[in-house]
């Protein structure tokens, strides 16, 4: 792990709220009501960011609000105007699907090696679906992480190809975040003549994907998988209740929101 990733754990929840709540403790030796209110503000913000309703209000900020389904792939309903999930109104209609990565587990002691994790299983599931449907050839992305082991792109290449069936025609093996991924994934498309992509990931990590990406020169259809803040039951007292899923989804949210603000500053 890096410097910005030891960061990302102390000043994101719940290290962030734990740390300043602890700060809060050590100021009361100076100023007893300072430290009180630093201690309290801590313990407030962890309780708001576990609350599943603060989590599923976040997601929606961020999520896009259109899917691409199979009624909109066969244009039995029509997708909004001047949207580019209504590929008729492309310039160039969508010549491959760019899936990205999100991980491994590592030492799979069932497998006896490192496998894709949830999030990357997620997206793999979507971007075959995709593939089924569209016929499109389809490139993963994904580097090699901190081991020597096999690529994230390269295991999920494997479980395409052995347990969906389906053929991956191009790796990207060298990315280590969202800006490589479009980087080198471009690098590779362009020199195939492909300049119109469907770009899979999750909805809440689109938004930062999609800017990446269009970097680049190309074109995006955003192809977002596992909503969250749709897949929610209806609004009940357990919404208002601290749960640890919540504290979870919500840090990642707001590493999103980071992500966002810190890509668009450096790039």
């Amino acid at each position: 792990m890096g410097i910005g990733g030891y960061l990302e754990q102390i000043i994101l929840p719940p290290g962030g709220f734990i740390f300043l709540s602890l700060l809060g403790l050590v100021l009361m030796n100076k100023n007893r009501r300072v430290g009180k209110n630093v201690t309290a503000s801590g313990l407030i913000l962890l309780y708001i960011f576990s609350l599943p309703v603060t989590e599923n209000m976040m997601l929606s900020w961020l999520e896009p609000e259109v899917a691409i389904t199979e009624k909109i792939l066969t244009h039995k309903v029509k997708t909004p105007v001047n949207t580019t999930y209504n590929t008729t109104q492309l310039s160039k209609p969508p010549q491959a699907i760019v899936i990205l990565g999100a991980g491994r587990h590592y030492n799979s002691l069932e497998f006896e090696s490192d496998i894709p994790n949830e999030y990357a299983l997620e997206r793999i599931r979507y971007g075959v679906w995709l593939a089924r449907r569209t016929l499109l050839p389809i490139l993963v992305s994904g580097g090699p992480g901190d081991t020597d082991n096999l690529s994230v792109a390269e295991m999920m290449k494997q479980v395409i190809e052995t347990e969906f069936a389906l053929p991956v025609r191009w790796v990207e093996t060298k990315s280590r975040n969202t800006y490589e991924n479009a980087k080198y994934s471009a690098e590779i498309l362009k020199s195939e003549d492909v300049e119109s992509i469907y770009l899979v990931t999750h909805a809440g990590h689109m938004n930062r994907s999609v800017m990446s990406f269009e970097k680049f020169d190309l074109t995006i259809v955003p192809a977002p998988t596992a909503f969250g803040s749709t897949s929610q039951r209806a609004i009940g007292v357990d919404y208002f209740l601290p749960d640890a899923k919540a504290l979870f989804r919500s840090s990642l949210v707001l590493h999103e929101w980071v992500g966002l603000v810190w890509y668009w500053v450096r790039y």
